[in-house]
């Protein structure tokens, strides 16, 4: 007891200010702060590129007796062939799930548990991934089963017909949840007659056999077609003899036709796919600067001013904040090689459905006509030039995303300069690309909802294209 009473006399010490009341000055404004400037220069990857083609990027990081290794393969659902759809996403968990020539699916799972390693394939839209994560003393065999996969894949029937099981049931249970089928239709209407707007059915997942995953590897799956990077507990020369020695007989055998990016919309459309229920799902998109356009800097600014920015941003302050509409609601905009996607949203009650709407396309519709506040610019830039920082966190990011520059075509100096470039945005340059990108006559607007309860018609915003999801 005594020991407790002294315990709490000196917390009552700590908590009562002195008598003669003293306090601590107030803190300054972080915004007034004065410092030096900041540089920042993140460690340089070496480039190598192998005998048979294959790009490699490495990084030695010895703090931890761990090592990293990415892939990215220039193949993805938009190579997916009319009718096979779901062809990439397949081949890929496939690939990883259904062993090699030299292992069993269920005998690599078993020795990555036993060694706490992991290895992952998977497949998107303009690109495929393969990742390994193991530590050092492990690497040599975890490696092999690496490089097996990638080039040695097995295609266990009874692993395809699993995963295939798997996709079919996810798509039967699409529209269980109203908000991830909205974004899935979406992808569909902005896409429009482009591959990337082909998505998996049941019946195309249905009709996959081994013989169409096989030859989707041999075509994609080849040396000039990918690059890797590493990064950790490495010795520079002695990694690169390891990738040199264990990819060596791989061929370039496969071929490779570029998908063109998707054109510009001749004019604006409405799409409502019916779906009963107690909300609406609404979303607003346009084409948007491909990743290499200088474009990008003040269209990344105006992004996060518009929804990405959170809280601040005018899409949450109005709908959310003042209405009182959404339960959900802001923006997104990727950048991507030869094209760019900008989306806007809003989760709202049925009843709500053509009040929310109007209010989003005004929205957009003032980004190209009123030049952004000082105060609005200046957070948008601060926040995005502080959260840039993070994607140097570790030596296996900083080499990742170099590789992906060299993937995307960008200049070499580009992670380098990107700050730069976003300071340097003006508020003219924002106004300049939300008048290019967000025009009323290119917007493609999705509502997923149940039409019957709108507070509105959406025929009110023009004409409207009935759609089904099946």
């Amino acid at each position: 007891m005594a020991r407790l009473a002294l315990v709490v006399l000196f917390i009552t010490a700590l908590l009562i200010p002195p008598s003669d009341g003293a306090c601590s000055p107030p803190l300054p404004d972080p915004q007034r702060l004065k410092y030096p400037p900041l540089t920042f220069t993140p460690p340089e990857p070496e480039r190598v590129e192998l005998d048979n083609g294959m790009v490699l990027y490495v990084l030695e990081d010895r703090e931890l007796p761990v090592v990293n290794v990415s892939a990215v393969i220039r193949v993805g659902s938009a190579y997916d062939p009319p009718g096979l759809e779901g062809l990439a996403e397949i081949t890929a968990h496939v690939m990883r799930t259904g062993g090699t020539r030299a292992m069993t699916g269920d005998e690599i799972d078993d020795f990555l548990e036993y060694t706490a390693a992991s290895i992952s394939v998977s497949s998107g839209t303009d690109a495929a991934s393969a990742d390994l994560f193991v530590l050092k003393k492990d690497f040599d065999r975890v490696f092999q089963i690496f490089s097996d996969i990638l080039t040695r894949p097995a295609f266990d029937g009874k692993k395809l017909e699993l995963a295939k099981g798997l996709k079919i049931e996810e798509l039967r249970r699409v529209a269980d949840v109203p908000q991830r089928l909205a974004f899935r239709e979406f992808r569909k209407v902005i896409y429009g007659g482009n591959p990337r707007g082909r998505l998996a059915t049941i019946e195309s997942v249905g009709r996959l056999a081994k013989e169409d995953l096989a030859a989707f590897h041999k075509r994609f799956f080849f040396p000039r077609n990918v690059m890797m990077a590493v990064a950790g507990d490495v010795d520079r020369k002695e990694i690169v003899e390891k990738f040199r020695s264990r990819f060596a007989g791989w061929q370039n055998e496969g071929r490779i036709l570029p998908v063109a990016p998707p054109g510009e919309k001749a004019s604006s459309s409405i799409h409502h796919l019916q779906k009963e229920g107690p909300q609406s799902t609404i979303i607003v998109g346009f084409l948007a600067p491909e990743k290499k356009s200088p474009d990008s800097y003040p269209f990344t600014v105006l992004d996060f001013i518009l929804g990405s920015g959170g809280f601040r941003s005018r899409i949450f302050q109005e709908i959310r904040s003042n209405l009182g509409l959404a339960y959900s609601t802001g923006s997104y905009y990727e950048g991507r090689e030869g094209y760019g996607i900008f989306g806007s949203y809003a989760i709202t009650r049925s009843e709500a459905t053509g009040t929310v709407l109007s209010r989003l396309l005004q929205i957009l519709q003032d980004a190209g006509r009123r030049q952004v506040r000082e105060d609005e610019l200046t957070w948008a830039k601060k926040s995005i030039v502080n959260s840039f920082i993070f994607s140097f966190s570790s030596t296996d990011l900083i080499t990742t995303q170099q590789m992906m520059i060299e993937f995307h075509g960008l200049p070499p100096d580009y992670l380098r300069a990107y700050r730069n470039r976003i300071e340097a945005v003006h508020p003219e340059d924002v106004l300049g690309v939300a008048a290019q990108y967000l025009r009323d006559e290119r917007a493609t607007t999705l509502v997923v909802g149940d039409e019957s309860k709108f507070d509105r018609p959406l025929s009110t915003f023009g004409d409207v294209h009935k759609i089904d999801w099946r």
